[in-house]
């Protein structure tokens, strides 16, 4: 087990609010009652303006939505369905199902109709609430496939006007009237049942990501909540009143395990951004002090600071290439826990003062104490790409079962290659087969409906987390990729594919990149081009284009992707080293089931959908005609004729 100390302010700020035994809706209470009026809980910007809610707000926001919920047939125990965004009615809505003993269940808004409806029957839900119109119509398209559903409750009245008569559609001021009423007529009702609650009650259901095979729904307690908060309260550089900025999707843990966690236990700001567009703004408005996001938002972030940086003048380029060096050098050190020189410290001084601080400032960044990335593994030379530019970017790991992250790399101590070190009360083992185990307090309560998964996912005492792993002599956990996932080549070497494609990545010019090999005599990937960036990188050399097909089967966008897999060889040992690559002619996409919702490559469906490419990867053939399908959102499905072809870059 591994132990952090708490800083003094730290140390006072978790101390001021006791956070033991107490329920996710005790908590607001508690804070309401501390706070009142005095402090800003939750921070919407809308039109351009931050709206800010106390936390007397906050409570009652969610005691009108439980008791409008109540009065639509809410009973404790049962499951209410969520396909919200980022806004405050999505923590209204979750507390107030919670406060009734109710168990919320979040989907993700960009997931198409099936999905959604396969969600709410798997948990029997007779109440949904959704954003607005895009998701009412995925519901009305499908209802006949909805038999237990008997409200829909929707947020955004925005184009709903024509939809008023269907009394199965309800808009959300509505429910707080029926709320407010309710209150009126039982004023004590919300409190008794806030108060029925306990530890160890599911508070919500997150739905895996689907890797392997169909999702599970992960049940987590209050007492999960309630441990991860405390474990970061104690050890993260953050303290009451901080801001806190939620960009990743409600139904993924990440989110949840902050917003419903550690803000509302530690009494931080939670802030909502107007939309995906203004993000970099939103930043550099509300100064955030820490940030967990997934890896593709900061690959994303890296490679258009990169693509710009090339598109600068001279001068600029000059300036920020010098800065580089300088950091390179500093973090090289530090990594090697060496000494640093004064003239040295001076230059980065310099470096930092000219161009660090004014490009953090640029990207919305420069408020950050700290910075994480989790979910997907990702390239240690992002990490080291950030660093270098002077943001305190740190790789951590956890999962949906542990409610969250749990392992997380301490300040002085960052190895870019690794996760770092366990959270307090946290037990990490690694079996003979290089199997994680972990031991916690916030490890599931089990999984929804399925006994057998969930014996086999906590035998022994531990929780199974199916990723390969091992310690180095410092401690700090090394994560391959998933267990079921590592390969061998013809020749008996082994290889991650994890380790290879998040290196690939770190490429501008490199989406996404699924990795072959296994019982072959080389390896070999698919290759998605970032739309963006190549197409910016034709135009400057007057290439011509049409779509995403026409750019890929470019010959100097090839030769590009070549070059650029032929820079990650050579730091690969020779048996991972890629040989041939095939440009695919489509992107792969969660819509296609080729992706979760939550970005990660479902590589056995790949493998089944292209079988055919894959091995022409492993032919003599230079090119294939293929013929594809696609799924559109709004449920046609079209076709794809071409020819992609094999490249070689050994």
């Amino acid at each position: 087990m591994n132990h952090r100390p708490a800083t003094a302010a730290l140390q006072k700020t978790t101390a001021a609010v006791d956070i033991s035994g107490l329920t996710l809706p005790q908590m607001l209470v508690r804070q309401a009652q501390n706070a009142g009026n005095q402090q800003t809980a939750i921070r919407e910007k809308a039109y351009g303006i931050w709206h800010p809610f106390s936390w007397s707000d906050y409570l009652d926001y969610a005691r009108q939505t439980a008791l409008g919920l109540k009065g639509l047939g809410l009973k404790r125990g049962d499951n209410v369905a969520l396909v919200v965004d980022n806004h405050p009615e999505w923590l209204f809505s979750e507390l107030g199902v919670q406060a009734m003993g109710g168990v919320t269940v979040n989907l993700f808004t960009s997931a198409v109709g099936r999905e959604i409806v396969f969600g709410i029957n798997r948990i029997s839900a007779r109440l949904v609430i959704v954003q607005d119109q895009e998701q009412v119509d995925k519901l009305l398209e499908n209802r006949t496939d909805l038999p237990t559903v008997e409200h829909v409750v929707y947020i955004d009245p925005t184009g709903m006007s024509s939809y008023r008569e269907d009394p199965w559609l309800i808009r959300y001021s509505e429910l707080l009237t029926l709320g407010k009423e309710k209150a009126a007529t039982t004023p004590d009702l919300f409190f008794t049942e806030v108060e029925k609650g306990r530890p160890g009650d599911v508070a919500l259901m997150i739905m895996t990501s689907g890797t392997t095979g169909l999702p599970k729904m992960v049940m987590l307690s209050h007492e999960n909540f309630t441990d991860m908060a405390s474990k970061w309260l104690e050890t993260a550089p953050i303290r009451r009143g901080d801001n806190w900025i939620s960009i990743s999707p409600p139904a993924w843990v990440v989110d949840q395990m902050w917003g419903v966690g550690i803000t509302l236990f530690g009494g931080l700001v939670m802030n909502f951004p107007e939309t995906a567009e203004t993000v970099t703004e939103d930043f550099r408005e509300i100064g955030p002090t820490v940030i967990i996001t997934s890896s593709r938002f900061w690959e994303e972030l890296a490679s258009k600071i990169r693509v710009k940086i090339n598109d600068a003048g001279v001068i600029k380029k000059t300036f920020y290439h010098l800065a580089q060096k300088i950091g390179q050098a500093v973090i090289q050190r530090e990594e090697k826990k060496s000494g640093i020189p004064f003239y040295l410290s001076f230059l980065k001084w310099l470096a930092t003062i000219t161009v660090s601080r004014p490009l953090l400032d640029r990207i919305g960044c420069l408020g950050f104490r700290a910075a994480f990335t989790g979910g997907h593994p990702i390239s240690p030379e992002v990490i080291r790409f950030f660093r270098i530019n002077g943001l305190n970017l740190k790789q951590c790991y956890g999962m949906t079962e542990t409610c969250g992250i749990f392992q997380v790399q301490p300040d002085g101590e960052v190895k870019p290659e690794t996760v770092g070190k366990s959270l307090p009360r946290t037990d990490i083992n690694i079996t003979d087969d290089q199997e994680v185990l972990v031991s916690s307090k916030s490890v599931f309560v089990g999984y929804y409906q399925n006994a057998e998964a969930t014996a086999e996912a906590l035998a022994d005492g531990w929780f199974h987390t199916g990723d390969a792993g091992y310690l180095d002599d410092d401690g700090h956990l090394l994560i391959l990729g998933r267990k079921q996932d590592i390969m061998h080549t013809a020749e008996g070497e082994v290889f991650s594919p994890d380790f290879i494609e998040t290196r690939l990545k770190f490429s501008p010019y490199i989406k996404e990149t699924v990795i072959w090999g296994e019982g072959h005599a080389y390896l070999s990937a698919f290759i998605n081009i970032d739309f963006e960036n190549v197409g910016s990188w034709a135009e400057e050399r007057k290439i011509p284009y049409t779509t995403y097909l026409d750019l890929s089967k470019q010959p100097a966008v090839e030769e590009l992707i070549c070059e650029e897999v032929r820079s990650v060889n050579q730091n690969l040992p020779p048996a991972m080293q890629l040989s041939r690559i095939m440009l695919l002619y489509k992107l792969l996409d969660a819509d296609d089931e080729e992706l979760t919702r939550t970005g990660k490559v479902r590589r056995k469906f790949v493998a089944e959908r292209y079988a055919e490419l894959i091995e022409a990867l492993y032919s003599e053939k230079t090119s294939l005609a293929v013929r594809g399908q696609v799924n559109y959102r709004d449920g046609t499905i079209g076709t794809i004729e071409s020819t992609v072809n094999i490249l070689s870059v050994s």
